[in-house]
């Protein structure tokens, strides 16, 4: 019963993480509402583009009184904002974003108006969308299904860390094996395929997405190898399984990879 009951907590603590972090990333389309006069609307807007050649930008309009503009200019580049009229598709205003090279940005915002009342889409910020190359099935189900599984089994050892008596060698082991193939491994070919390079951490660069792999991995290697010596790790595999659930609800892909159109060249670290 005890070993039911911890399974699912685990899975419920693992499946809270994950949404977190889906809901917060900074790929992850932008969703919000809007009123513009008597028309009360959601929208949703994209921040990543991969590999689709332009990104399509559109929202749903079902009153014809409503127009607008695209709005847009390279991310951290001084240039002018180009203007796109928004054409109508049935019950959609829709526009194109020119493709970018490899982790290149655009920062654009839409402008609608309906009679005299006008409004900025979103209000208090532009949207910045990244491009990227596509990355194969056979790269992205392994890594996101081995990360998934890592989390899931670290929060199980912890949960089991938690009892004197708890048997925990086996997780110890499986948890840092799978988080090294999932993270260490398919992690890079994602990186690759997405962006040209197998590596941008430290001390290659400032990636966070490979720098929080490699902080929870050192973090489990502890465990692991006290585990492989036969020692109660009970503390660490407690602090392993908590940095694993607090580096890995930061937001996915922040200070991810980004063009400098000034040089050319794609850095790490940039903030977004």
């Amino acid at each position: 019963m005890r070993n039911t009951i911890f399974w699912l907590l685990a899975f419920l603590i693992t499946a809270s993480a994950a949404v977190y972090q889906r809901m917060t990333g900074p790929t992850y389309a932008l969703r919000g509402e809007a009123t513009l006069g008597s028309v009360h609307f959601k929208y949703h807007l994209p921040r990543s583009n991969e590999g689709r050649g332009d990104a399509p930008v559109e929202i749903k309009m079902v009153d014809r009184d409503v127009h607008g503009v695209l709005v847009y200019k390279k991310y951290k580049y001084n240039e002018p904002w180009t203007e796109i009229p928004l054409q109508r598709q049935r019950e959609k205003l829709t526009a194109i974003l020119p493709k970018q090279p490899t982790a290149g940005k655009l920062e654009y915002y839409l402008r609608l108006y309906r009679n005299q009342s006008m409004i900025t889409i979103p209000g208090d910020r532009d949207v910045v969308i990244r491009f990227r190359e596509s990355v194969p099935a056979w790269v992205v189900i392994p890594h996101i299904g081995l990360m998934f599984l890592a989390m899931l089994l670290s929060t199980r050892a912890g949960l089991e860390a938690l009892i004197a008596t708890g048997k925990t060698r086996r997780l110890v082991l499986s948890t840092t094996v799978i988080l090294f193939i999932g993270g260490m491994i398919f992690g890079p070919l994602m990186q690759k395929y997405a962006f040209g390079e197998f590596w941008t951490g430290v001390p290659f660069g400032y990636d966070l997405t490979d720098n929080k792999t490699l902080i929870v991995l050192i973090g489990w290697l502890i465990p692991f190898f006290l585990a492989l010596r036969g020692k109660a790790a009970r503390i660490w595999i407690l602090i392993a399984a908590l940095l694993i659930l607090v580096v890995f609800s930061i937001p996915h892909s922040m200070l991810g990879s980004e063009l400098n159109y000034q040089t050319g060249t794609v850095e790490t670290g940039g903030g977004h």
